[in-house]
């Protein structure tokens, strides 16, 4: 999967050019599927029938499966049929913006027993992308351009100055590792329409960036003069959350005040500044803080991007507890039903791909690796993520190495499907979904129709809360067991280092400055800042979203800002409530690159 980020570049103009293009400008594309609508399924004598965009498609049954392709404009759809009716999941067609499909899941309502009536709900594939240009005292142009959705620049376009002859503009760079500057985008200006145009290729093509006047421009925080902010709790919504007010979660209301007032207050003057999109803070079981920015909202789906690998862990114990025959020493070939004569391979088991000390030859962060992610997600090589993992060779035996390699939780989640002889999404929505009521999502698809385990599930922000509030409650949600509590206390256990963190099953481990002590926590962490963090010793659950993919600003939003702008806002019994709130300096070491 690509990684990319923010940077900074000047503009030089000609003298000769009128116009004045300082200023905020923006361009935005919508790449939205065809596929919105209603699907009609029907059962008669002859077999299964679907009607959709007033179309009809044949229907393949098998078992309890269903099954129609509706043409590359419009994508696939896998169904099952038991005593309660038809669920099933829509893949839409690739995306222009990532190059990846998603599905979506689809429910249905029954008119009758032979027919069923389904929504088909596409998430939103938009492209955002702003420029601001700044004038500088020898009337050339300071500039930097930002991009919610992917954070482009540094690798793609590592853009530093930009050049204008005639209504031609070359923005130029040094490309990551070269020794001199080369042409990364090249774009015009028309005087008369007083318009950018640039050439993204590789998102969508063509963008024409007009200038961006409006005052509550999601480019800012909440608008480029946001107003003073006033706490209030969230609303109390039909989604499971019981909700409270800080103070009655012993949470200083002034801090998280003053904290969300810097966040608004945040100065967007360069690629390198923090993008907080949303922040949510869950305390003693209860919702009591949501605050999103950015343009980003509860009910608007966001990449979770490597967090996904802590909820492929959670899967898996799932699974587990249900009664899937698999158990952490199960050996991965035997259930992945792949003969081997590799010794090493068959000596790998369940529990070294939920601890990435499988011994394969995949290191996300060594280009040169023949299992990286980026190599796996090309498709070039094998589009079955699966069946491309299971031939990468082995640089170590099993459990004696620890590797960043996102092949390690998507065969994990492999091995779910292959155990249970259902999609992964199904057994998400029978045994997670259901009952902490989590009902849209988008998930990443391999070519071959494999839900992808390693990365960028898209959530809802509260459903995103909820899996660590499953893990804090020990396996538990309002009273259910979901996962053991065995399962649940080795997967957020400091097992071992995973580059330099700790590392339990598919979960990483920190340790926070908290007062005069620190506090033990573990945490999902994705590129970007997306993070669901757990801190056991206070009884919280916050959960993060970012879009400052590919830089360490990303990771500030993820784990610097919980001990220096949260954490001094959460009192413990017998702390003065009336105390000023005193926000720390810190600092983040990093041990690994964005995830």
């Amino acid at each position: 999967m690509k990684l990319v980020t923010t940077i900074a570049f000047c503009v030089a103009i000609s003298s000769a050019s009128a116009a004045d293009l300082s200023g905020l400008w923006k361009a935005e594309k919508r790449f939205d599927a065809d596929a919105r609508g209603i699907l009609n399924l029907e059962k008669t004598a002859r077999g299964w029938s679907a009607d959709f965009h007033g179309r009809q498609f044949a229907v393949r049954a098998q078992g309890s499966e269903l099954r129609l392709d509706a043409g590359l404009s419009l994508g696939s759809f896998l169904g099952y049929v038991d005593k309660a009716g038809v669920s099933g999941y829509w893949t839409l067609p690739r995306s222009k913006t990532n190059g990846f499909f998603f599905a979506v899941p689809v429910t249905f309502k029954s008119a009758d027993p032979t027919r069923f009536r389904g929504s088909v709900e596409p998430r939103d594939d938009a492209f955002r992308v702003y420029l601001k240009i700044d004038k500088r005292p020898d009337g050339s142009y300071g500039a930097f351009i930002r991009n919610p959705e992917r954070n482009i620049g540094g690798a793609n376009y590592p853009v530093e100055r930009l050049e204008l002859s005639g209504n031609t503009l070359e923005l130029i760079g040094k490309a990551r590792g070269a020794a001199t500057e080369s042409v990364q985008l090249t774009g015009t200006y028309n005087d008369k329409t007083d318009r950018i145009a640039l050439d993204i290729h590789d998102y969508g093509g063509i963008y024409e960036l007009t200038r961006d006047s409006d005052d509550d421009s999601e480019f800012y925080p909440r608008g480029r003069v946001p107003r003073h902010y006033v706490y209030q709790p969230p609303p109390a919504l039909n989604d499971g959350w019981p909700i409270a007010s800080v103070d009655d979660v012993d949470i200083s209301r002034a801090g998280i005040e003053k904290f969300v007032q810097l966040m608004l207050d945040m100065p967007m003057d360069s690629a390198a500044a923090p993008e907080l999109e949303g922040v949510l803070v869950a305390r003693h079981g209860k919702l009591a803080l949501e605050e999103y920015f950015h343009g980003e909202n509860r009910d608007k789906l966001h990449d979770t991007r490597s967090a996904t690998k802590s909820l492929t862990a959670t899967i898996v114990g799932a699974a587990m507890l249900a009664g899937a025959p698999l158990k952490l020493a199960t050996p991965v070939y035997e259930t992945m039903r792949t003969p081997t004569d590799d010794p090493r391979k068959k000596a790998m088991v369940l529990e070294h791909l939920l601890m990435m000390r499988t011994g394969y030859f995949c290191d996300d962060g060594n280009p040169k690796a023949p299992g990286n992610e980026d190599r796996m997600t090309d498709g070039s090589d094998d589009p079955d993520y699966y069946h491309f993992t299971l031939r990468v060779p082995m640089a170590f035996d099993p459990d004696t190495t620890s590797i960043y390699c996102s092949a390690s939780p998507n065969l994990a989640l492999g091995m779910v499907g292959a155990a249970m002889h259902e999609s992964q999404m199904r057994t998400f929505d029978r045994l997670l979904g259901e009952p902490l009521n989590i009902h849209r999502y988008a998930w990443i698809m391999d070519p071959a129709g494999h839900p992808y385990g390693g990365g960028s599930v898209q959530l809802l922000p509260r459903d995103f809360l909820k899996i660590g509030q499953l893990i804090l409650d020990g396996g538990v949600w309002k009273g259910k067991r979901i996962l053991s509590k065995d399962f649940v206390a080795r997967a957020s256990a400091p097992l071992h280092d995973l580059n330099n963190i700790k590392y339990g099953y598919l979960w990483w481990g920190i340790d926070f400055p908290y007062k005069d002590r620190t506090v033990h926590a573990y945490f999902a962490g994705g590129n970007g800042g997306q993070g669901i963090i757990v801190v056991p010793k206070l009884d919280m659950v916050v959960a993060i979203y970012g879009g400052s993919y590919a830089t360490r600003v990303g990771l500030e939003i993820q784990q610097g800002f919980m001990p220096r702008y949260i954490l001094p806002s959460v009192r413990e019994k017998g702390d003065d409530k009336n105390a000023p709130i005193s926000f720390r300096e810190f600092t983040v070491v990093y041990g690994r690159k964005p995830a």
